[in-house]
């Protein structure tokens, strides 16, 4: 039993020495030991973190219509766009580039905030003057907030001050006020697939004018429009892209004589320029216009080429979050 005893002795104390070692924190860690627990941390950091998502598309519009993009904080974004003549003008009209009955509207969009920006302009085109408010409701990400899209809200007005024999238009120069106002509800639905593949769709509701090409010379059509728009960029290098857009009126409110806007472009980056060149069918310039009223008939009948020309101005505090990424 005394033998016993000796024995144990030894043997305890030896293993509270191994537990104490074990548990020594001064010992050298190799740099294979270091990397692996860096690796570790940087992981689970990123999983407590939400990734938003990054231009969707280059720019505020994707051709005609509003993008899920909007413009930062405190920039400003000057935007001249221009629709020439129709194509089969041919030689003599230089392909619809010096035929007279073109479009072009200058305008000037804000970013209040980086989710809430307002802009305006003025058309040629029926003489309007349109303003709108874009508002992101929710926006793509990855990480502890998972959003599969980026979802903008963008009520639009606009009004018309034509006059009679303007364009061959013929409305009543004494018409009201509400005759000559149109309004317009869009919810868009973007989402970057890849680095490359960004599509959107728009379901649209367009309250018309009483002087447009729909209700004009004694037309009693409906002036409540549902549209359904998709829309589509595919990055092909650094600092540019193709587009595409395509509106399609629901059947019940389209007019007789109105036609499916469809246009296929061009983004052009540089720095604090994007241009965009594209072909539609259209020559409106507001939602009302190039969704309701791209006539088969007259003189928005053919394939035209335009234009957009955006330039942005940092007006206030820089957001780095955001300022750093637009236009890139």
């Amino acid at each position: 039993m005394r033998l016993l005893k000796l024995l144990f002795t030894p043997i305890v104390l030896l293993s509270i020495h191994e537990k104490i070692v074990a548990q020594d924190t001064t010992k050298p860690v190799n740099n294979q030991d270091t990397s692996n627990l860096m690796n570790q941390l940087e992981k689970e950091t990123g999983e407590n973190k939400t990734v938003y998502t990054i231009t969707t598309f280059k720019s505020t519009r994707i051709i005609n219509g509003h993008s899920v993009e909007n413009l930062p904080a405190h920039v400003l974004d000057v935007r001249i766009c221009h629709r020439f003549g129709p194509l089969n003008q041919g030689v003599y009209g230089f392909f619809g580039l010096d035929y007279s009955p073109f479009n072009v509207r200058v305008g000037l969009d804000y970013g209040i905030t980086n989710n809430l920006m307002i802009g305006g302009g003025h058309n040629a085109w029926q003489k309007t003057y349109d303003a709108f408010l874009k508002i992101k409701l929710l926006r793509q990400s990855t990480g502890v907030v998972k959003m599969p899209v980026t979802v903008s809200f963008v009520p639009t007005i606009a009004i018309s001050t034509i006059k009679s024999g303007d364009f061959g238009f013929d409305p009543s120069d004494t018409a009201s006020k509400k005759d000559r106002v149109s309004y317009v509800l869009q919810l868009l639905i973007g989402r970057k697939f890849s680095e490359g593949f960004s599509l959107q769709i728009m379901p649209t509701f367009i309250y018309t004018d009483n002087i447009s090409f729909n209700h004009f010379k004694g037309n009693t059509y409906k002036r409540d429009i549902f549209a359904i728009g998709i829309g589509g960029r595919q990055k092909i290098s650094k600092k540019m892209s193709i587009n595409a857009e395509y509106y399609y009126q629901l059947p019940g409110t389209k007019a007789p004589d109105a036609s499916d806007v469809v246009s296929l472009g061009i983004d052009i980056g540089t720095g604090g320029h994007v241009f965009q060149l594209h072909f539609t069918n259209s020559i409106g310039l507001t939602e009302k216009s190039f969704i309701s009223e791209t006539n088969r008939k007259g003189y928005n009948s053919d394939i035209r080429f335009g234009f957009n020309i955006s330039r942005v101005f940092q007006l206030g505090k820089k957001n780095r979050s955001e300022s750093t990424n637009w236009k890139k």
